[in-house]
């Protein structure tokens, strides 16, 4: 696992190509880096990027924010898809664990799964997290939305979510006046 423990929070590499932006997620995906995620993809995007691959070799697990967003991303990105163009977003080996997730969620289907070795081009860089540098109001508006995506996406995960998205309306209402 390249000295990943099964405590550590999710770190992002990211390396830039002609043909695609290769991100490798290892650790813990989760709500703390959400965030950053969201931001590195968004501003590549604004750049012109349209295909990302997400390395999920060291990935051990994601939760449901982390995968919200990157439902909300892969259906923004949607739009912009060719007929006959691989998806957008492609997940590069992802374990069983995150695969059901995805999968239980009803979001696998918004992604291309990749089954092979990473690139050994692909010369990746550390991204720098803000690691809790997040207002207490970003990051509730940011579960909210993910869980959002994913109630969009699957009917059933409006009886899953519906008690999460009332308490974070809840709290970002309160923390607002």
């Amino acid at each position: 696992m390249n000295g990943t423990s099964n405590n550590s929070a999710a770190r992002l590499q990211v390396c830039v190509r002609e043909d695609a932006v290769w991100v490798k997620i290892s650790g813990r995906a989760n709500f703390t880096v959400s965030v950053d995620f969201k931001a590195l993809i968004n501003g590549l995007r604004a750049q012109g990027r349209r295909r990302f691959v997400l390395d999920l070799t060291d990935c051990l697990l994601m939760d449901s924010t982390f995968l919200g967003v990157l439902a909300r991303i892969s259906l923004d990105m949607a739009e912009t898809e060719q007929p006959g163009e691989p998806r957008s977003i492609e997940l590069l080996n992802p374990s069983e664990r995150v695969s059901d997730m995805l999968d239980n969620l009803g979001v696998l289907s918004l992604f291309g799964v990749l089954r092979c070795s990473p690139d050994a081009g692909v010369k990746l860089e550390e991204v720098a997290l803000t690691k809790g540098q997040v207002s207490k109001a970003e990051n509730s508006r940011n579960c909210l939305e993910a869980h959002r995506a994913l109630m969009e996406v699957c009917a059933e995960n409006k009886a899953r979510f519906k008690d999460v998205t009332k308490f974070l309306e809840e709290d970002l209402k309160k923390n607002s006046e």
